[in-house]
């Protein structure tokens, strides 16, 4: 008699324990059945409607990647390698603008083209 009791005991603990899952997990991700047809099935098969919950009804949300969460701009690795590379980029101008620069103040050199011919 007391095995059954405890038997009984944690059959009604499982049903409420999936119940009250059953109640606060995200409508959208069930499986199968919506929420009522899935809180009958438990209610009326008590121990095998509740593992039938947990093994079938219960989506995991696989293929769904979760929202990503808003980001500080200095801890967005995206953010960051777009200024490091804006940054490297201006560098570049200016390096091949001061070298243009020194090449339009030599002065020509004979023989070449572009000098003033006589």
């Amino acid at each position: 008699m007391p095995r059954l009791l405890i038997i009984a005991v944690a059959a009604v603990i499982l049903d409420v324990f999936a119940l009250i899952d059953l109640a606060f997990f995200d409508g959208k991700r069930i499986r199968t059945f919506n929420k009522p047809i899935w809180a009958i099935i438990i209610i009326v098969v008590p121990i095998i409607g509740a593992l039938l919950w947990f093994l079938i009804g219960r989506g995991r949300g696989i293929g769904r990647r979760p929202a990503r969460a808003p980001v500080a701009p200095d801890d967005d690795p995206e953010f960051l390698r777009r200024i490091r590379e804006e940054q490297e980029s201006e560098e570049r101008i200016r390096r091949l603008e001061q070298e243009l620069a020194e090449l339009e103040d030599e002065p020509p050199v004979e023989g070449e083209s572009g000098g003033p011919e006589r």
